[in-house]
């Protein structure tokens, strides 16, 4: 019996019956690699195009692909994504890195309590930063990626890459500070 939350049995059906698979796989991580997609991009209908080329390149992919225990499969297809809408960015933006916001002018060095906050809202602070200082803190942040991988993968400087996360910093915590004092 298959079980469809489990990698390893997509990955096995795969292997014997694709099309029932590949249904399998785009339902169970859709949602999923839609947020990661979501996280760099701000229009949906960018999104859709975004996940239709990952997934177009999943599907091409599967048979190569290496189980390498639970989680394994999610986390390629994340990388996936987040490679495709790298690309994607790259095509259609000009991201000025140069970009000094005026809200960033006061810098604050502590980190604001996040506790309280719903993570749907911190989210949408997150969406709202400018596309270089989102693309850099989701990179960083929640990617885990290096400063100089980040570079690596822009075409920036590492110290570009660097002020551009702490002036993302600057705009979130001026955000959840509003926030809790209820002024947004």
């Amino acid at each position: 019996m298959i079980n469809p939350e489990n990698e390893l049995d997509l990955i096995l059906l795969s292997g014997s019956d694709r099309q029932t698979a590949m249904k399998l796989i785009y339902s169970q991580y859709i949602r999923y690699l839609t947020a990661v997609c979501s996280r760099y991009i701000v229009d949906d209908e960018d999104v859709k195009d975004v996940l239709q080329e990952s997934f177009l390149k999943i599907f091409a992919s599967l048979g190569r692909f290496q189980y390498r225990g639970e989680g394994s499969l999610k986390a390629w297809m994340s990388k996936i994504t987040i490679n495709e809408t790298l690309k994607f960015i790259s095509r259609t933006q000009r991201i000025d890195y140069t970009r000094i916001s005026e809200e960033t002018e006061e810098i604050r060095d502590s980190e604001p309590d996040i506790s309280e906050i719903p993570a749907a809202v911190i989210h949408s602070f997150i969406r709202d930063l400018p596309d270089g200082y989102r693309l850099i803190f989701n990179l960083y942040a929640i990617e885990g990626k290096s400063h100089k991988e980040i570079a690596g993968l822009l075409g920036i400087k590492e110290s570009t890459s660097a002020s551009q996360l702490h002036r993302a910093k600057a705009i979130l915590a001026d955000k959840i500070n509003r926030y809790t004092k209820h002024e947004l």
